[in-house]
Parts: structure tokens; C-alpha cells; sequence
């Protein structure tokens, strides 16, 4: 599902630094993930859930998984088995399915949170390079 992102400035640069002082890829996915399992967490219960008449209440909702890459965290929802997820989260217009963007609201309403997560893994990372300044 392609959607909208929030961009870290300075995060190339940083994976650039980090990757010459010798720190793994490994220690970015893991924030990341952390960060994106955070969100997804708390969105969770946001999620629409419909009637059920079709036997899919919930369905969404148990969909949302979180995964990070070294360059980003990722919350996903849906799949092949769930098309719909799509259509729910951005709408359609054509359909008569208006937006209920729980994902990306969720991110922005937790931001204070995940972003303080990041902010410490990365601090972490960064005192972990040989010949870092202490605290």
C-alpha cells in the first residue's frame, strides 16, 4: 500500500557516517522495527472493523504488520487475501469509500512516542562506535 512518509533529514548521511565507522545495517533495522512495531501497536485497535456479515470483522485489523529496513520503518496492512485494505485506509472516491487513514493517523498522533524510541536507538548506535564521546 503506497502511501504518505515521514522522512528523517540527515538519515542518509547518518547510514553513510555509521556504515563507515563499522556499525552493522542490523543495528537500523532494529530501531526501525521497534519504531514500526510501536505504531503498529497503537493503531491496532484504530482499525475499522466492518459488520462482519461477510465474515471478515477483524480482519483488517489483524492484518497491520510492522518490519523495519535500514533505511525505514514500515506498517503494513492488508495483502492478498485483504484487498480492501488499500481502498479502506486512502478511499474511493469513485466507490463511495471515503478515507479512514487510521494508519497514518495513528503515526502522526504517536510521533512524540516512536520518535523518542529512534532518537535512543540511535544515540545507542552512535555510542557505540569506537572512539564516541561518553555522555
Amino acid at each position: 500500500m503506497a502511501g504518505e512518509a515521514i522522512q528523517v533529514e540527515g538519515a542518509r548521511t547518518l547510514r553513510r557516517t555509521l556504515k563507515a565507522a563499522g556499525v552493522g545495517v542490523e543495528d537500523l533495522k532494529a530501531a526501525h522495527r521497534q519504531v514500526a512495531e510501536q505504531v503498529r501497536d497503537a493503531a491496532r485497535p484504530r482499525a475499522p472493523i466492518g459488520t462482519g456479515r461477510t465474515g471478515r470483522a477483524g480482519r483488517l485489523r489483524d492484518s497491520t504488520r510492522a518490519s523495519g529496513t535500514q533505511s525505514a520503518a514500515i506498517v503494513r496492512a492488508g495483502g492478498a487475501r485483504i484487498p480492501y485494505a488499500g481502498p479502506i485506509h486512502w478511499g474511493w472516491p469513485r466507490r463511495n469509500i471515503a478515507a479512514q487513514p487510521w494508519l497514518t493517523e495513528t503515526a502522526a498522533r504517536t510521533q512524540n512516542t516512536w520518535e523518542a524510541t529512534y532518537l535512543a536507538a540511535l544515540d545507542k548506535i552512535i555510542q557505540s562506535v569506537e572512539g564516541a564521546p561518553g555522555p
